[in-house]
């Protein structure tokens, strides 16, 4: 029986990067990630949810938006073009995984995952327009997003290191409390997803799109409260840390936290008593990116896995090198 081609392992046969590219790729989906969050809450901040009235076409008659729909066609549909964008660096990345040897399947699986989450968070996309922005589609989208970005971040991360068995760098009780900083900071963005959907930018103006019907003050103090929170979870993790005399990596990464929390806690006080302005609203959802990313590489921090691997080198090149270090002594 002939053997099956498989495209990846043709690529892999004439192409090996290095890993520093593979690190690139990876760090690439990352920001890819969080510039479709960003833009996404552009398209809402400008009234142009639903710019494009159906889909996956622009319009019934057309795939693209006619010149008829204005800058809110072209907005909603620039958004979508960027999600092809965002699927060939995802390629880029699974591609460079693979070929890339020693051959590593975490870092092939983590880019497949982030690759389904784009096309399924993609149907929801769609969902969402259908469905005139509704506010628990338009959630489970922003969250779907945040999800991507999760996967992205530790696939970067991995990159970083091999792949041993994780190991603590710190007291199990001091990982706990890691837990529990990236669970709070979960229910954090979560409630952040419930201000939006029950505050003053619905996404379109030209409709009455549904909202959440919740006290939008109210829902504010609970995101609030949950701010309180973590920034407390830091605080003590930074003690515990100092406590245990942790190596310097995960306390160096619990400050640049704290400090990416104080700027978003900045960010969100001016835009709370200054009526939500759109600029600000979408630095308050570029800070909720950075600060995920800020927690992730905290809780990371707190396990190691060993070197990355490298490739040997040709035996050639390995004599080589030994002749030289015996000439040098």
């Amino acid at each position: 029986m002939p053997k099956t081609l498989n495209p990846l392992q043709l690529v892999a046969d004439r192409w090996q990067p290095s890993a520093r590219f593979v690190e690139r790729a990876a760090l690439a989906c990352v920001v890819m990630s969080v510039i479709i969050v960003v833009t996404g809450g552009a398209v809402r901040l400008t009234q142009s949810g639903l710019g494009c009235p159906t889909w996956p076409t622009c319009t019934e008659d057309s795939l693209t938006p006619t010149p008829a729909m204005g800058i809110n066609g072209v907005i909603e549909f620039t958004n979508r073009m960027l999600t092809y964008v965002l699927c060939a660096v995802v390629g880029v990345a699974i591609v460079a995984a693979r070929a890339r040897a020693p051959r590593r399947r975490s870092l092939t699986k983590l880019g497949w995952a982030q690759f389904w989450i784009v096309a399924s968070n993609g149907i929801i996309g769609g969902i969402t327009v259908l469905t005139g922005l509704n506010p628990y589609i338009v959630a489970a989208h922003f969250l779907a997003a945040t999800s991507l970005l999760t996967v992205a971040t530790i696939m970067w991360l991995r990159t970083r290191e091999g792949d041993d068995e994780p190991r603590d760098v710190v007291a199990r009780p001091v990982r706990q409390l890691g837990w529990v900083l990236v669970v709070a900071s979960a229910l954090l963005i979560v409630a952040g997803t419930v201000v939006t959907g029950s505050g003053r930018h619905a996404g379109d103006a030209s409709k009455d799109v549904h909202r959440i019907p919740l006290d939008w003050h109210e829902v504010t103090q609970l995101h609030v409260d949950f701010v309180y929170i973590v920034v407390g979870l830091t605080v003590a993790l930074w003690f515990a840390l100092r406590a245990v005399k942790s190596p310097e990596g995960p306390r160096r990464k619990v400050v640049e936290l704290f400090v990416v929390i104080m700027l978003q806690g900045l960010i969100g006080y001016v835009q709370y008593f200054n009526d939500s302005p759109e600029i600000i609203v979408g630095a308050h959802m570029l800070g909720s990116c950075l600060m995920w990313i800020a927690v992730l590489r905290v809780f990371l921090s707190l396990r190691e896995r060993g070197e990355a691997p490298v490739l040997p080198a040709p035996a050639g090149e390995h004599e080589a090198l030994q002749t030289a270090a015996a000439s040098s002594r």
